[in-house]
């Protein structure tokens, strides 16, 4: 019988390419979700419900591996005290819920990944490039992805090997961050946001999915790892690649930072400010980026 893999978030723009990635790999896959979906010949789907601090406890008990990928958008929309709240309890409370049915239960894993970010080195920009080991930063981002963090050690104390994910922006075929930006740009008015000197660390979804898998099968694998292309891709970079490839120069203006502030409140320093981060340490475990170009990346993503 195959190993079985649990998904949160799995019905989300991450999680149907890590879908395909495992199933392609021979694991089966189960997935929670809210809502009532029917199953298919390699899809298991389970209920859970977070205002009830509910998960049915047969999807935890059945899995050899969980993936934590559940959260919601952080740039959906502006940060008011109540949507801070919801954007750290989404990645927290879940993790928790697994915590005590496995420990209720008596019940290992072979390995609990959780996603996390990059906006553990906080929202700022700097010439630095943060490694692992970079101090986290006490911000919004940086104490929400330190919560986020603790949460999954806390599996770790179970006696479970825990691997960290820390993701930067991710870039696919007309999903994820380009679905967001890409149709100014196709109308012929994308421009640069800010400065555009913020460092954007970038990863394709094809590769992030493969490293998640990696952590799967790797038992070595422990801690944090960065999952970004090391470069030095800007919003200004990413903006005028955008347009060259849609065929036309930028015309459009800058939009000031304090406009961009005017609009977003704080949540502005998610869009305005964007740090390097290394990834030599995945790299020395034997992973191999597919997607090292960002010009590249970005015209197969919108071919």
């Amino acid at each position: 019988m195959s190993a079985n893999v649990l998904l949160t978030g799995g019905t989300g723009f991450v999680g149907k390419h890590l879908t395909d990635v495992l199933i392609d790999s021979g694991f089966s896959v189960s997935v929670l979700s809210r809502s009532t979906r029917k199953n298919t010949p390699s899809i298991t789907y389970y209920r859970w419900n977070l205002k009830d601090n509910f998960i049915d406890n047969e999807a935890i008990l059945k899995a050899d591996y969980i993936i934590h990928l559940a959260g919601e958008g952080i740039v959906e929309k502006r940060w008011t005290k109540k949507r801070k709240k919801v954007i750290l309890e989404s990645r927290i409370k879940p993790i928790e819920l697994i915590h005590t049915i496995l420990k209720d239960n008596n019940k290992s894993l072979e390995a609990f990944i959780s996603a996390s970010a990059v906006g553990i080195y906080g929202a700022i920009t700097r010439q630095e490039i943060c490694l692992e080991n970079t101090p986290p930063a006490d911000d919004f981002l940086g104490t929400t992805c330190q919560k986020w963090e603790h949460a999954a050690d806390q599996i770790s104390l179970l006696g479970i090997r825990t691997v960290k994910i820390r993701t930067g922006i991710v870039l696919g075929k007309n999903e994820g961050f380009l679905k967001k930006i890409m149709p100014s740009f196709k109308a012929g008015f994308g421009t640069i946001l800010g400065s555009g000197k913020q460092y954007l660390p970038w990863i394709h979804v094809e590769d992030l999915c493969h490293i998640y898998l990696k952590a799967i099968v790797d038992t070595e694998m422990q801690g944090a790892y960065n999952a970004t292309i090391t470069d030095n891709t800007t919003n200004a970079t990413l903006s005028r690649m955008l347009a060259h490839l849609y065929g036309y120069t930028m015309w459009v203006p800058k939009i000031p930072a304090f406009l961009i502030k005017l609009f977003l409140g704080e949540m502005s320093v998610a869009v305005l400010e964007g740090q390097r981060v290394s990834s030599e340490k995945i790299q020395k475990t034997g992973f191999e980026f597919q997607y090292t170009d960002i010009e590249t990346t970005l015209s197969h993503s919108l071919s």
